[in-house]
C-alpha cells in the first residue's frame, strides 16, 4: 500500500529503493534460526528472499499531509553521495523527487523535514548537490534533528564518543547531509517531547542511536506512530529482543522496541517503519508479554 488514512490526516509512501540487503545471521544480534525459520513461513515475498537467503529492505520516506502542511519523515539515502562503510547505499541514481512530483509536490511544498535520526538512510535527501555544493533540497522546510544525534555524530566530537559502532557506515553522511542543513540555519535541534503540530508528536527513543525519535500520530481517534530503525524487519515484532548490529545501546534499543510495540498494541496504532515490505505498515497485537502482527486494524 501506498497511501494510508489517520483520521484528518493522510500518509503516503514514498520509495526510494529495495534491493536484497543481507543475511539475518548477519545482520541480527541474538539471532536463532529455529525461530526466525519458525516465522519466516509467512513472511511476504518482498520481506525474506528464501533462495538467496537474504531478507529484502526498502529505503521509504513517509509524506504526511495535515491540512495545509507537509512533512517528511526520513530522507533515504540520497543521490550522487560517496558511502564507502555501505556501498550499496553510495552512487545512487534514483527518481526519488520525481516520484513526489508526480503526486502533486514539489521539494518547496515542504514545510517540515523529520529525520528520526542521523544515520546515513534517514537523511540523504535532505541535500542535494548543485555546483558542487550541498544545499538544502526542501528549501523551505525547517529540519527537525535529535539535538543528541547531532552531537553524537558530529566528527568535531569523535573524541567525546570514540566507541560509535556505526562510524565506518556513517562516513561522511554527517558532512554531507546535516552540517549544510546546520550552515543553512534550518535546523530546528529537538530535546525531550516535542510537538511538532496539533496531533503530531515527536519522542525518545534511544538505542539504535543516542537521539532517535519516534512520532506519533492521533486524529480522530485513530493513532499511528512512525518508527524509524526502532524495527527494520518483521521478525523484530516477534522477536524484540533481536537488536540490528547497528545499534549503538543494545539494552536501550531492546527496551525502546518493546515500548513501542506495547504502545502500539494499546493503543490499535498503525506501525510505520522504515524498510518493511509487504503492505510497508502494520499493527501489533499483544498477549501475554509477546507480540504478533497484524495486517489489518485488530478489534
Amino acid at each position: 500500500m501506498d497511501k494510508f488514512q489517520i483520521g484528518n490526516i493522510s500518509v503516503r509512501r514514498i520509495e526510494e529503493w529495495q534491493g536484497d540487503f543481507m543475511k539475518p545471521v548477519d545482520f541480527f544480534v541474538g539471532y536463532e534460526k529455529a525461530l526466525f525459520d519458525k516465522y519466516s513461513v509467512d513472511f511476504p515475498a518482498d520481506v525474506y528472499d528464501k533462495e538467496s537467503g537474504l531478507f529484502y529492505a526498502f529505503l521509504q520516506s513517509w509524506l504526511i499531509e495535515i491540512g495545509d502542511k507537509k512533512i517528511i519523515y526520513d530522507t533515504g539515502a540520497g543521490n550522487n553521495k560517496e558511502r564507502p562503510g555501505i556501498p550499496v547505499f553510495g552512487g545512487l541514481q534514483t527518481d526519488f523527487i520525481e516520484r513526489l512530483k508526480a503526486i502533486g509536490i514539489e521539494p518547496e511544498d515542504i514545510d517540515i523535514v523529520i529525520c528520526s535520526h542521523l544515520h546515513i538512510d534517514h537523511v540523504g535527501w535532505n541535500t542535494t548537490l548543485q555546483a558542487q555544493h550541498w544545499v538544502p533540497t526542501f528549501p523551505n522546510a525547517r529540519y527537525l534533528f535529535s539535538a543528541s544525534d547531532i552531537e553524537y555524530w558530529d566528527p568535531a566530537n569523535i573524541k567525546k564518543f570514540p566507541d560509535k559502532i556505526g562510524e565506518k557506515v556513517n562516513q561522511g553522511v554527517f558532512e554531507d547531509s546535516v552540517q549544510p542543513i546546520i550552515d543553512a540555519g534550518k535546523v530546528e535541534s529537538i530535546t525531550g517531547r516535542f510537538e511538532v503540530l496539533p496531533g503530531i508528536v515527536l519522542e525518545p527513543a534511544p538505542g539504535h542511536t543516542p537521539g532517535h525519535m519516534v512520532m506519533k500520530v492521533e486524529s480522530c481517534g485513530e493513532h499511528a506512530i512512525f518508527v524509524g530503525d526502532i524495527l527494520h524487519h518483521l521478525i523484530q515484532i516477534h522477536c524484540p529482543n533481536w537488536n540490528s548490529i547497528f545499534c549503538e545501546m543494545a539494552e536501550d534499543a531492546r527496551n525502546t522496541r518493546r515500548n513501542v510495540l506495547s504502545y502500539a498494541a494499546q493503543n490499535s496504532a498503525l506501525i510505520f517503519p522504515a524498510h518493511f515490505g509487504g503492505q510497508h505498515a502494520v499493527w501489533v497485537t499483544e498477549k501475554d508479554n509477546r507480540f504478533d502482527v497484524a495486517y489489518t486494524k485488530p478489534i
